[in-house]
């Protein structure tokens, strides 16, 4: 069960207490329940929602958790933990400077988004304008994607890290079961404890959620 006073669920969907009220990121519906606003959070636009659609019960996002979101993209799945995360920060790394434009369009008006264009891969590249973190959240579809995490939560001294593994990324002749074994053993060889792996195939095909805690 998740405990955190800025979701609700209706119908096994999670709804995000709108830091912005009034306004939509991507064309969500908004609710409003007992005099708040909520934002409805799609498991077929976010990882995040579908992990947590498909029964994710590790979720390391409180009040004011501080979080680097890796491949940010427009924001959509950003702004949502900016929603659940109000009194933390929330650095979003994106490498495309014409999706980055969109991203500062969502940031504008939402104080702890800070957009960063950076390649995550790097962490050195944006470390100036990064404090430390307690959450590493990654969505970025290129090889290595095990390896980018922990560099990242080492860097920025993060005690957790979640990380959307996309199969087809590392290996287009290999399974993804194999895959997400083999993405759980590299960060367990990097200093990790892998918490748990969620398939999230009803919403993204060969795409897993890896959680880690970090204990070197």
């Amino acid at each position: 069960m998740i405990r955190n006073e800025q979701i609700l669920f209706i119908d096994g969907r999670p709804l995000t207490l709108s830091a912005d009220p009034g306004k939509k990121v991507y064309g969500e519906r908004l609710v409003g329940i007992s005099g708040k606003e909520y934002r409805e959070w799609s498991p077929n636009r976010s990882k995040l929602s579908a992990y947590l659609c498909l029964g994710g019960s590790f979720f390391p996002f409180f009040n004011d958790t501080d979080v680097l979101y890796l491949g940010a993209a427009s924001g959509t799945t950003a702004s949502h933990v900016s929603d659940i995360v109000p009194s933390g920060k929330v650095y979003c790394v994106e490498f495309s400077p014409r999706t980055f434009r969109d991203l500062i369009g969502t940031c504008g008006s939402r104080k702890n988004m800070i957009p960063i264009l950076g390649d995550a891969a790097s962490p050195e590249g944006y470390r100036f304008a990064v404090d430390n973190v307690d959450v590493v959240y990654q969505d970025v579809a290129q090889k290595g994607q095990a390896d980018i995490l922990a560099d990242n939560m080492e860097c920025f001294s993060a005690r957790y890290g979640m990380v959307s593994i996309k199969a087809r990324s590392e290996d287009v002749t290999a399974s993804p079961e194999k895959i997400f074994e083999k993405a759980c053993g590299r960060l367990e060889e990097r200093g990790m404890r892998v918490i748990c792996s969620t398939s999230l195939e009803k919403y993204e095909k060969a795409h897993s959620m890896i959680a880690v805690e970090r204990t070197v």
